[in-house]
């Protein structure tokens, strides 16, 4: 019954030991001693390797934090007791969860400190904004195919900067990855991109423990830095400093002017005020180029290259506590989390400031500069990273489906993809839910969405005006009173992307609702599991459904399908290209009914967001979770349950608003303190965010 939990979480069930150690600890005892010692100790049973008879203690259960958190959530999830056991009494459960938490709580603050994110080197997207913001380029530094959505219209800016902060009616987007327009983005002639970065299994690509840097990449860097600095269109019609920095002062000594000029670079380059030694080693290495005969904007050049370089520059990290203690981040770290989490680049001049005077870290203050970058056009930076990685959307580049099968889903040579008009709709109503400050259970659940003529079309309405692509596309927003519409989970562009070739895949799809709406990602299937073939000749007249009895009659597979199935079959109406049906090619009915936490029953897709729905809070923890987790840069821990459930309280209160979630991420313990040990010395977690959500 608990092998799924793969820890010694006897912890608890221990009768008296518990009592004694932990005095509000009555209903955990008696709900472990009637529901789980039968399994797990008495009378030599050990399912699972778990012994609960040898658990003498509440420090035994606090001993593994990450298996109290575990605990906490089957029994919250209703994985345990397993189906085949007796259901526990709501009041019991709560009572037992309420105690638990309780105590996850007060071990995790008796920890003093989080978990330290490892010294990482910048993404491949942090760069190009970086070197953008630190030269005032005009002009990207490389092509960045992850950029998945490109506002071809200015749209972002004029709404974020217009005063009721709202989303036009109709958008015009292109994508580099699947359309042909990022071919020709101004960018730096000759300067292309190092390799792309993995992003996390369950996570994103700014996680610390996937950056590190080899000497291979490190040789990269510095090829990449010359190719920067000596692109033949790195001038003053590209590079906003170029007269304030690499021309030569019209009066006055040179020397003195390249000194002057480092000071105020290398701080923005390395995001705090630099020592005297730091900036005599870079202006002797521009003296030098000027003793040498080096003109002096070649000698500012190539320190400016340099410093691209130098792994100041190139590495974000945290200095560690001091006293074992819980500290406050110092307040140019804390600059650059904030500036790194919401605009993906360096801290501006005005962060550097209040960083410098101390005041950054003054919940107002952070509160208000919160805001100020909310308000900010380079808000749109986040929006090309984090959405598409939360809600995995890069999976949708690879989807092919089966082109005699679906013939329309293909158009323009060479087999242009519908797939770019699908994956611009989710992305867009994140961009909405944010600039316009909405309840992120819109995620789940929207009256609204954005459409372009391709779109509508697929989804069987009425295209309006003209189709466009594979350009540029134009989106409309659009009201939705159909339920099976709206939201991110039912959109083709998850459909699809969750589907095979020719035919849906239920359990890629639970999966996907899993991982990304509740945050509870499942363990990878057994290497001894094969997957669902073709249909054999007797198996014509089956649904998917019946098809999958076999595997779920298997033990090994049982526990998994328990899960996944119900997520993935409530989506069994949508076909792999996303399209709503009621019968199966052979003829057979499509049944998308199953029970949510083994307590909310549904028949169809509207009544499975409807059931969503009534786990919002749940829904809303998770989402909190990944959002805490891609701004701190590394997965989660238990000692971070606190924090996250404070976002989650002060997000319920404001009505689920996104921008609160935000603030609240930003004003948490673990974003605003330092880690707890050396920075350079931190793990990753053994299996990406499974546990730390």
């Amino acid at each position: 019954m608990m092998s799924a939990m793969r820890f010694g979480i006897g912890v608890l069930m221990l009768g008296a030991g518990i009592l004694s150690a932990a005095p509000a600890g009555k209903s955990v005892a008696t709900l472990f001693q009637k529901s789980c010692i039968k399994c797990h100790g008495k009378d030599g049973k050990v399912k699972g390797k778990v012994d609960l008879l040898k658990i003498r203690s509440a420090a035994d259960l606090t001993a593994d934090l990450e298996g109290l958190q575990t605990l906490i959530e089957v029994l919250d999830t209703r994985e345990m007791p397993p189906e085949s056991e007796p259901e526990l009494k709501l009041e019991a459960r709560v009572a037992a969860m309420k105690e638990l938490r309780e105590l996850l709580h007060t071990a995790a603050s008796a920890e003093q400190g989080f978990v330290p994110t490892p010294i990482r080197r910048m993404n491949r997207l942090q760069y190009n904004n970086a070197v953008q913001d630190l030269f005032e380029l005009k002009v990207s530094v490389f092509p960045l195919p992850e950029k998945m959505m490109r506002d071809r219209s200015g749209y972002f800016a004029k709404a974020i900067k217009g005063k009721d902060r709202k989303m036009p009616g109709t958008v015009t987007v292109s994508s580099r990855p699947l359309g042909k327009s990022g071919l020709i983005e101004p960018r730096l002639s000759g300067v292309g991109p190092f390799p792309k970065d993995p992003r996390a299994e369950h996570g994103f690509d700014n996680r610390g423990d996937h950056l590190s840097l080899s000497p291979f990449l490190m040789e990269a860097f510095f090829k990449l830095s010359r190719r920067i600095v000596q692109s033949p269109n790195f001038d003053g019609r590209t590079v906003g400093v170029w007269q304030p920095f690499f021309m030569p002062p019209k009066d006055g000594d040179v020397k003195t002017a390249a000194r002057e000029r480092l000071r105020g670079f290398l701080s923005k380059a390395f995001r705090r005020p630099v020592s005297e030694s730091v900036i005599n080693r870079y202006t002797q290495h521009v003296h030098r180029q000027l003793d040498a005969g080096t003109d002096f904007t070649s000698a500012m050049k190539e320190a400016a290259s340099a410093v691209l370089a130098s792994p100041r520059f190139l590495y974000l990290y945290d200095q560690p506590t001091v006293d074992k203690k819980i500290e406050p981040l110092d307040g140019f770290d804390l600059a650059s989390r904030l500036s790194f989490f919401l605009w993906g680049s360096l801290p501006d001049e005005e962060l550097l400031q209040l960083a410098n005077k101390g005041k950054l870290s003054e919940p107002q203050v952070l509160k208000e500069q919160v805001n100020r970058m909310l308000a900010d056009p380079k808000l749109k930076r986040f929006c090309d990273s984090f959405p598409a990685q939360w809600l995995q959307l890069d999976r949708i580049i690879s989807s092919v489906p089966d082109k005699e099968k679906y013939a329309d889903f293909y158009y323009a040579a060479p087999d242009y993809r519908t797939t770019m008009d699908m994956m611009m709709e989710p992305l867009l109503i994140f961009e909405t839910v944010l600039i316009e400050d909405r309840s992120i259970l819109e995620f789940i659940d929207s009256d609204y969405t954005y459409r372009s003529g391709r779109l509508r079309k697929w989804y069987g309405d009425k295209a309006i005006g003209k189709i466009t692509g594979p350009v540029t596309l134009q989106f409309n927003r659009q009201s939705v009173t159909d339920r099976r519409q709206g939201g991110v989970i039912t959109t083709a562009a998850v459909m699809t992307m969750t589907s095979g070739t020719g035919e849906t895949k239920p359990i890629t799809r639970g999966a996907w609702v899993a991982g990304v709406i509740f945050n509870a990602p499942p363990e990878p299937p057994p290497a001894n599991v094969p997957p669902l073939g073709t249909p054999k000749a007797s198996e014509k007249n089956l649904t998917v459904r019946e098809r999958f009895a076999e595997h779920r009659r298997d033990t090994a597979c049982a526990g998994c399908h328990a899960k996944l199935d119900p997520l993935g079959f409530a989506l069994e109406n949508f076909d792999p290209v996303g399209r709503w049906r009621e019968d199966y090619e052979n003829g057979q009915k499509v049944d998308a009914s199953g029970v949510l936490f083994r307590k909310h029953k549904f028949n169809s897709a509207v009544e499975f967001k409807d059931a969503i729905l009534s786990e919002k809070d749940r829904f809303t923890r998770a989402f909190a979770g990944h959002m805490l987790s891609y701004a701190l840069g590394r997965g989660l821990a238990p000692t971070d349950a606190p924090a996250l459930d404070q976002i989650t309280a002060k997000t319920i209160a404001s009505d689920y608003r996104l921008q609160t979630l935000i603030h609240e991420v930003v004003q948490s313990a673990p974003f605003v303190s330092r880690p707890r040990v050396k920075t350079a010395s931190a793990k990753p977690p053994k299996n990406g965010i499974k546990k730390t959500r």
